[in-house]
């Protein structure tokens, strides 16, 4: 026997899921209309180009297609207009001959010029009569001509300033700076004017010497002035180093020490020489004299010593007979003899 509580709960599950589904429902996103949007194709165009107005997400009913030059839908405005069911383009009253509704409502232009610059808007009519509308737009550039550049001195010297300007007498142009063919850099002493027409270099060193261009430019052409030579001479009374204060310290520490250790080696030359010469004369003012009457051998133990010359003189009186008369002492004949001693 199924118990009593079993028959309340088979009722209450239709019930739950009733709940359930209608909080489901009540929280499901309704479905969103894709939105009604327009496209320039190209967005920026030169003067003779074609370009189109690009429609997207149009409804599928969509009857006829109206469109207006501006931001409303003025009928003094309307280019032109299309009928979907008859494949029938109207022209409006501002249209130019070259405006033309395609089959999807995208707009078609020939040959723009610069006057079609601006906004344009579409409005879709669908077969119930509600009505869609949306805007694009897109602008049409001249190409640029070609600019001229003027500095305030094509020659300077070092620490000098100068100032270059670009002319151009085109609107809505990028200035760009190009030295010796290649993109300006910047530094702490290169400054340019708001718009960059005007570039000033101060002070100026000798690696600014060289070729600047200046090239103009909008979204559709660009051109570059011819080439100006920028000479920048030598200053001898200006220093050119470009050593940090460290480097220098450290140069002028290598050379103190340099000075000192050639100075040290020049003393030892000197001391070394004067030392020789005095040893030289001790060893003269020991050789005995030459006047000496008694030999001296000196003993060397020394090994591979010097060998010392001594000299030795001897007085010899000349022979006379015993029986002979004394002489006079002065009158006595001598002879000195000499010898030479080497001892080893």
């Amino acid at each position: 026997m199924e118990p009593r509580s079993a028959s309340p709960r088979r009722g209450c599950v239709p019930w739950r899921g009733l709940l359930l589904t209608a909080s489901l429902l009540a929280l499901w996103p309704p479905l969103v209309t894709a939105q009604l949007t327009i496209e320039p194709v190209p967005p920026n165009a030169a003067e003779g180009q074609n370009v189109v107005l690009k429609a997207h997400n149009q409804p599928p009913n969509a009857e006829l297609y109206r469109w207006y030059k501006g931001e409303t839908a003025e009928e003094s405005h309307r280019l032109a207009a299309f009928s979907a069911s008859s494949k029938q383009s109207i022209p409006g009253p501002a249209h130019s001959g070259r405006e033309t509704i395609q089959e999807d409502g995208s707009l078609f232009f020939q040959n723009v010029t610069v006057n079609d610059t601006g906004v344009y808007t579409l409005d879709i009519l669908d077969r119930d009569f509600a009505s869609k509308r949306a805007s694009g737009r897109f602008q049409v550039f001249e190409p640029v001509t070609q600019p001229s550049i003027q500095a305030s001195n094509t020659t300077v010297t070092e620490q000098q300033s100068v100032v270059l300007t670009c002319h151009s007498t085109d609107p809505g142009i990028t200035i760009r700076w190009l030295f010796n063919e290649q993109s300006l850099p910047l530094t702490t002493r290169t400054k340019l004017s708001k718009n960059n027409s005007t570039l000033s270099i101060d002070p100026v060193r000798r690696e600014d010497s060289g070729e600047y261009r200046c090239e103009v430019s909008n979204p559709v052409s660009s051109m570059k002035s011819n080439p100006l030579r920028l000479d920048v001479n030598y200053d001898p009374t200006q220093s050119s180093s470009d050593l940090s204060p460290g480097a220098i310290a450290g140069i002028v520490v290598g050379v103190v020490a340099g000075v000192a250790l050639i100075a040290a080696l020049a003393y030892f030359l000197y001391s070394r020489k004067t030392g020789g010469a005095s040893n030289q004369r001790d060893l003269t003012e020991h050789k005995p004299s030459a006047s000496s009457h008694s030999p001296e051998i000196s003993r060397d133990d020394a090994p591979n010593e010097m060998d010392e010359v001594s000299y030795t003189s001897l007085k010899f009186n000349a022979a006379q007979p015993k029986n002979s008369a004394p002489v006079p002492l002065t009158s006595v004949a001598t002879e000195t003899v000499y010898s030479e001693v080497k001892k080893k």
